[in-house]
């Protein structure tokens, strides 16, 4: 399942929590990833992820976001993944919970 694959993934590679789902009593600075869409041609499949990086300001969700940018580039490194493309990152303001967010975009492709 690419889901756990990346989040696993992500929980080894940074160090704040990366959750699936909005925590209730979230620390100041963590990680939601969210699978957006998903596809499969040939047996290869793709999937669509969504990051969102919080922080206590918009500065600090930027520099995470760049850690989580970071590290989903090298997630190919993993025998499941045949790649990672970016296809943009910018401000998400969370009104709902009133914090600092950002969010990047990546397609996935995976076995």
């Amino acid at each position: 399942m690419i889901e756990l694959t990346v989040l696993d993934h992500l929980s080894e590679q940074l160090t704040v929590p990366v959750y699936m789902e909005l925590p209730s009593g979230a620390p100041d600075r963590f990680v939601v990833l969210r699978k957006a869409d998903s596809g499969r041609e040939n047996f290869i499949y793709s999937a669509m992820f969504t990051f969102r990086s919080y922080g206590e300001s918009l500065l600090e969700a930027a520099r995470l976001n760049e850690q989580v940018k970071a590290a989903v580039d090298r997630i190919s490194e993993l025998d499941a993944v045949a790649s990672a493309r970016l296809n943009g990152d910018y401000p998400f303001p969370d009104t709902s919970i009133k914090r600092h967010c950002y969010q990047a975009v990546y397609d996935i492709t995976h076995y």
